[in-house]
């Protein structure tokens, strides 16, 4: 049974008894086409058309350095390894991620200011823009799993409280991305259709879920039919590359066999005029360094 105290019209219904799909009920690009920005305006059509938007270059190869080293001192910092914003594998109990690195490190703080990063963020969500979730990804070789197929709006829609799609993230590349050691994927134009997920959220979901997700998992019946509609997208790139992606894209990744380690840091970026309210499918509200509740404008 949902518990939500929200006031706001829930236009995208989730974790009911039956799987459902719902067509998209908001803008992909929520600025003008003239909306000053580093984004071109060819490659913001093929954003809106697909739901992402690859680039080459994001950061320079010495900045790849400097923010390698950085995840490095991070992931073998004992204390950062006993705080709960570090998320270990299952099975080899290495980190997996570390969430909330822009409020634990001020080089990733930087990067979040960076008009490079910031300006297109707000640039396709028409707005100012505050930090929703950030946090590094660490895949190492030989075994490190991946991510399953979902939405991230699903997930932020039904336990985070985020009311609309206007949410933009991006994924940059500190390890070179091989299309063998676990990259990211996504089912061009997908993110036009919310799928919503069946089976209750459990209280404390995401202490599972950010090892293994279960709850807000799509069926294969529904993954295969999207796959088949849309196709599958693999990311590769050097590192200091970047992907641009739509909350609502399906998406996942797979475990990392190779010797060559992937990893990359994640921002999430939402306009100021769609903060969260309550969760519109879980009990409980998440943690605020998964789900932020400090909506101030990124400067």
């Amino acid at each position: 049974m949902t518990v939500t105290t929200n006031t706001v019209t829930d236009l995208y219904p989730t974790r009911g008894t039956t799987e459902v799909t719902v067509p998209r009920q908001d803008p992909v690009l929520w600025g003008s086409p003239d909306t000053p920005g580093p984004i071109p305006a060819a490659d913001l059509q093929a954003y809106e058309r697909d739901g992402f938007l690859a680039i080459d270059q994001l950061i320079t190869e010495d900045e790849v350095a400097v923010y390698r080293q950085e995840l490095d001192r991070l992931v073998n910092d004992p204390a950062i390894r006993a705080d709960e914003r570090s998320i270990v594998e299952p099975t080899s109990k290495e980190i997996r991620s570390v969430f909330e690195v822009h409020r634990i490190s001020e080089v990733f703080a930087n990067l979040v200011r960076d008009e490079r990063v910031v300006g297109r963020a707000r640039q396709i969500l028409g707005s100012d823009v505050y930090v929703h979730q950030s946090r590094i990804n660490v895949k190492p070789g030989f075994g490190a799993s991946g991510f399953y197929w979902h939405s991230d709006f699903e997930t932020w829609h039904a336990e985070d409280g985020l009311p609309n799609m206007r949410t933009v993230s991006v994924s940059i590349a500190l390890t070179e991305n091989l299309d063998t050691n676990g990259g990211l994927m996504i089912m061009p134009g997908s993110h036009r259709t919310f799928l919503g997920c069946a089976g209750a959220t459990p209280k404390d979901n995401y202490k599972k879920s950010l090892q293994m997700q279960d709850a807000g998992t799509p069926s294969d019946e529904a993954l295969t039919r999207m796959a088949s509609d849309h196709g599958i997208k693999l990311f590769t790139g050097w590192a200091g590359s970047a992907t641009w992606f739509d909350c609502n894209c399906m998406h996942g990744s797979g475990d990392n066999i190779t010797p060559f380690p992937r990893s990359n840091v994640f921002i999430v970026f939402n306009s100021v005029e769609n903060t969260a309210v309550e969760p519109f499918a879980a009990p409980v509200r998440r943690p605020e360094f998964i789900g932020a509740r400090d909506f101030t404008p990124v400067r």
